[in-house]
């Protein structure tokens, strides 16, 4: 068996018009789907919902459920809040600081510019309270190659010792040249 793609992500979401209007104003999300059902399909347990879908680029869906029977949308208090998050890639830097800007000025507070050193990054929230960050990427090949280089060996000690290894430590040290 191979994995062609993701079919789609779903996510929770407060009210699904706010969430498609918002979606398409500020990430150019097309709405492409709606599914609504009184019955949950794999299940068959009554339970009304509203499914949206998104097109989030290249391919993947990005979809909500709105369920307006159950108890008020809430998070795993255990899990940071910087843990989880939606990460969609932006062709440029400058399209990334006009995303910015346009959400700034609409009042949304925007976290970054974040260097990755492989990527620049932003943070902020959607209407529902998920996370998401928009990146550019800034690699080289060559960083690229070096972080490949060391994934087995970096994920084999931190099995082991569960303290960050310091292989790709020219990420963040400065050193990396960039």
């Amino acid at each position: 068996m191979s994995i062609r793609k993701i079919h789609h992500v779903a996510y929770r979401c407060i009210d699904a018009k706010q969430t498609v209007e918002w979606y398409g104003r500020y990430l150019g999300m097309d709405f492409v789907l709606a599914i609504a059902e009184n019955k949950v399909p794999s299940t068959g347990e009554a339970d009304p919902y509203m499914h949206v879908f998104l097109d989030a680029g290249g391919g993947n869906i990005l979809a909500f459920f709105e369920l307006p029977t159950r108890p008020a949308m809430d998070r795993d208090r255990n899990t940071p809040t910087w843990t989880q998050h939606i990460a969609f890639e932006v062709g440029s830097l400058d399209e990334l600081l006009a995303i910015k800007r346009r959400l700034e000025a609409d009042g949304i507070e925007v976290l970054g510019v974040t260097d990755h050193t492989i990527f620049r990054s932003i943070y902020f929230f959607d209407p529902s309270g998920h996370r998401l960050e928009l990146a550019c990427d800034t690699a080289t090949p060559e960083m690229m190659q070096r972080l490949d280089a060391v994934k087995w060996e970096m994920l084999e000690e931190w099995s082991r010792t569960r303290r960050a290894p310091q292989h790709a430590a020219w990420m963040h040290d400065g050193s990396h040249g960039g």
